[in-house]
């Protein structure tokens, strides 16, 4: 199939993020980079729970005393409703609305920069209690596994204001179609970390 045609509501494909080659080839490896990110993350992951409360004798920081759950649960919120908003840019794709998908990605991208914007405010918080990057292996594995996520965050979010910007003009196509579906998938990912990470870092260092 053309990735110039021209079409309306009715002639538009059930699955248009997969009605070319290239669809095809981008829908394959957006999940091939999942699967090797899912292997950082469990990395990171898996360092943070063998280091966690470890620190030098007497360090005065621990995760019960240090973590707050409103706040955390303020950006959970936050990311979580993000990725609602891009089902909902997705939903609106596969009706051939293009109006509706920027729309939405444009408020996916919104929610996503409140939630950078309060975990930039959480580090600076930390920061100023004396627990910094290199105050404990503690410390140390917190930021790598919270900072990971937070830079998958900011790509996320320069790709999808990439593709807002420039297909600004160029309405709905078989060409940006799958480049939008896969940065759906790749946000929904980044929320489902950030579901773990809530859990693992907040839920299981406030409440034991």
């Amino acid at each position: 199939m053309d990735i110039n045609t021209k079409f309306t509501p009715k002639s538009w494909p059930d699955h248009a993020e997969q009605a070319t080659v290239e669809g095809k080839n981008k829908f394959v490896g957006i999940w091939i980079f999942i699967c090797s990110d899912i292997v950082l993350f469990a990395s990171v992951f898996a360092t943070y729970l063998s280091l966690k409360d470890r620190g030098p004798a007497g360090m005065e920081f621990s995760a019960a005393d240090l973590f707050g759950l409103e706040l955390a649960f303020v950006m959970t919120m936050l990311l979580l409703t993000s990725s609602l908003t891009s089902v909902y840019a997705m939903y609106h794709m596969k009706n051939h609305n293009f109006k509706g998908v920027q729309t939405w990605m444009i408020v996916t991208v919104l929610l996503g920069l409140g939630f950078l914007g309060l975990e930039i405010y959480e580090f600076v918080e930390y920061v100023h209690e004396g627990f910094t990057y290199t105050q404990s292996a503690f410390a140390s594995s917190f930021y790598t596994l919270v900072g990971t996520h937070g830079l998958h965050v900011v790509i996320g979010l320069v790709w999808m204001t990439g593709l807002i910007i420039r297909n600004f003009k160029r309405g709905l196509n078989l060409y940006n179609a799958p480049k939008y579906f896969a940065a759906s998938i790749y946000w929904h990912f980044i929320d489902v970390v950030w579901v773990f990470i809530f859990t693992v870092v907040y839920l299981m260092g406030v409440l034991g």
